[in-house]
């Protein structure tokens, strides 16, 4: 088989833990960047959950789009299934997206679940920053999470004004 594409929208951007030979700018319609997964492990518990970011229903998402050569096939995706797939919160599918000079390809993405227990809904901003404030998991504060991932996006040159706004909210 062929090389084939990953649409990366959150921490896939800037650490993608897999070989590639080529990063482009991409942008996958009809799906949005979301903190619409609850946390129960890394930003929060169960008692108390974070949220962490999905791709839900609705709008566009730009992104980072990694070309992986054929022969690294099995290898990567064995790799994002361990990573994206732990609780099956995620569905694997193979979406089109824009390349940045317009080219339309097919790309591995994982969306939110919306059948999936730790779906949080489309939540507005306000309702997003009470869940993040003041959760914390293994890997930390749910605040830094948030914060992290704004800072990253603004780093690649890409704006999202809803995650910036709970950014703001929760005083990042």
């Amino acid at each position: 088989m062929g090389d084939f594409w990953v649409f990366g929208y959150g921490s896939l951007m800037w650490r993608p833990g897999f070989a590639h030979v080529e990063t482009r700018r991409a942008r996958l319609m009809g799906f949005r960047r979301a903190l619409c997964i609850r946390s129960w492990v890394h930003r929060g518990t169960e008692q108390r959950p974070g949220l962490v970011l999905g791709l839900d229903r609705g709008g566009s998402c730009v992104g980072l789009a990694f070309r992986v050569p054929g022969d690294l096939r099995d290898e990567v995706l064995a790799y994002l299934r361990e990573r994206e797939l732990v609780t099956s919160v995620y569905l694997e599918r193979q979406l089109a997206i824009r390349l940045d000079k317009g080219e339309r390809v097919e790309a591995v993405c994982y969306i939110a679940d919306r059948n999936h227990h730790q779906y949080a809904g489309n939540l507005d901003a306000v309702h997003a920053a009470e869940i993040v404030t003041g959760a914390v998991g293994q890997s930390g504060r749910n605040e830094d999470y948030v914060a992290s991932t704004v800072e990253h996006l603004k780093a690649l040159g890409i704006r999202d004004h809803w995650l910036e706004e709970v950014a703001r909210l929760v005083g990042t």
